[in-house]
C-alpha cells in the first residue's frame, strides 16, 4: 500500500491553496484530483459564466488573478489560472485519481482510490461544497414532458428548447441564466429575492466590504456567529446583476415554488406555471459519501473547528461555506483557512 504523509483531495482553488501552504512548510504531500487537467470542473460550467467576485478577491496566495483588480474572470480563464498556479509552484498534483473512500485505521487513514489503495496520516478534503447538484424533491412529481436540468448542466441558450422557461433560484447564477435566456425565450424566475451588491461597492469600497466579510464576519465574533447560524439557508446576494435589469429584459418574477399541481410547478401564491423547461439554479451540496460519518449542519456542511474534524484526528476540510468566515467558501477566502489547516498539520508532524 502506498503511503503519503498528507493527501489533499481536490485540485481546485482550495486544494491548491492548501498545497501552497503545505509546500511553504516543506511538508510532504500529494494532491489527488479526478479530472484530466487542473481546472476541469470550471471548464464544464455554462459557456458565459464569469466569477462573481472581481480579480482582487479571486486570487490565490503568491499569484494574482490575471484579469486585474476589477475584472471578472470567465470560467475558462479561471481554469487556466488554476493550471498555471499548479505549475508555477510545482505542486504535486496527480490527475485522474478518484478517491472512493477514506476509512480511519488507528492513527492513519486508508484510502480506496482508482490508482490503488493508499494510506495517509493526514487527509485534507478540499473538494468544496459544490459537488452534488441540489434539486428540490418536488421535481420528481413534475410532468415528464417538462425538460428539467440543473444549472450545472446548462451550457447556453441554444441548448434549451423553444418556449417558456422557468428558472428556479433567484441568486446570481439563476439571475444570470435568466438574463441570458430572455432574448430567445419567455423566461420566469422563481425564488425569494436576495440582496443586490452594486458594482460601485466593489469598485469604490471593495476593500472595506472585504474587510467586513473576511475579518469581522467570522466564527470568532458575535456578528459572525449570528450570520453563520442562518448561512446557506438563502441564496447568495446578487452581484453584477439586479432585479430591475431582469425586469427590463422581460423576465417575469415569481415567488418561491412550494408544490406541484397536475404535474405543473405551483408557487406559494397559488399560481400554476406551464413551462417547457425548468432550470434548477438551486445550489449544491457537499459530497461526503466517501468520508467516514460526520456531523453536518442543516444544509449538509460538515461541522468543524476551522476545518479541523475533532472526531477523526488528522482529517481536515478547506473550502466549506463559513468554515471560519463568510468568505471561507470563496476563492479569496479559502487561502486563510488553508494556511490554518497547514499549520495544524505542521504542528502534528513536528
Amino acid at each position: 500500500m502506498e503511503h503519503i504523509e498528507t493527501v489533499v483531495i481536490g485540485a481546485g482553488h482550495s486544494g491548491l491553496a492548501a498545497g501552497f501552504h503545505l509546500a511553504r512548510r516543506k511538508l510532504p504531500f500529494t494532491i489527488l484530483d479526478a479530472g484530466g487537467q487542473v481546472g476541469d470542473v470550471w471548464r464544464a460550467r455554462w459557456d458565459s459564466l464569469r466569477l462573481f467576485t472581481p480579480g482582487r478577491f479571486s486570487g490565490l496566495p503568491g499569484l494574482a488573478n490575471p484579469v486585474g483588480r476589477d475584472g471578472y474572470a470567465g470560467k475558462d480563464e479561471f481554469a487556466d489560472y488554476l493550471a498555471t498556479y499548479a505549475r508555477r509552484f510545482d505542486l504535486p498534483v496527480r490527475l485522474g485519481v478518484r478517491v472512493r473512500s477514506v476509512i480511519p485505521r488507528g492513527d492513519e487513514f486508508e484510502l480506496d482510490t482508482t490508482a490503488g489503495p493508499m494510506s495517509a496520516r493526514h487527509v485534507v478534503a478540499a473538494g468544496g461544497h459544490n459537488a452534488l447538484p441540489h434539486v428540490p424533491a418536488l421535481a420528481r412529481d413534475l410532468d415528464a414532458g417538462i425538460r428539467q436540468l440543473h444549472s450545472s448542466d446548462y451550457r447556453n441558450a441554444g441548448s434549451i428548447p423553444p418556449g417558456a422557461v422557468l428558472v428556479v433560484g433567484a441568486g446570481t447564477s439563476g439571475a444570470e441564466i435568466a438574463l441570458e435566456l430572455a432574448p430567445t425565450h419567455r423566461v420566469s424566475l422563481a425564488g425569494r429575492p436576495t440582496p443586490h451588491i452594486p458594482d460601485a461597492v466593489f469598485r469604490y469600497a471593495g476593500s472595506a466590504y472585504w474587510l467586513i466579510v473576511h475579518r469581522l464576519l467570522t466564527t470568532g465574533t458575535p456578528p459572525g456567529r449570528k450570520v453563520a447560524a442562518s448561512f446557506g439557508l438563502r441564496g447568495a446576494p446578487l452581484i453584477r446583476i439586479s432585479l430591475p435589469q431582469l425586469e427590463a429584459a422581460g423576465v417575469t418574477r415569481l415567488p418561491r415554488l412550494t408544490g406541484v399541481a397536475d404535474g405543473r410547478p405551483l408557487t406559494d401564491a397559488g399560481e400554476v406555471c406551464t413551462p417547457t423547461a425548468i432550470i434548477w439554479a438551486t445550489g449544491f451540496r457537499p459530497d461526503l459519501r466517501w468520508l467516514p460519518p460526520l456531523d453536518v449542519d442543516a444544509v449538509g456542511v460538515p461541522i468543524t473547528e476551522r476545518g479541523v474534524v475533532r472526531r477523526y484526528p488528522g482529517l481536515f476540510f478547506v473550502g466549506m461555506p463559513f468554515q471560519y468566515a463568510l468568505t471561507s467558501g470563496l476563492i479569496g477566502g479559502a487561502a486563510r483557512d488553508a494556511e490554518y489547516v497547514a499549520g495544524r498539520i505542521a504542528a502534528g508532524v513536528a
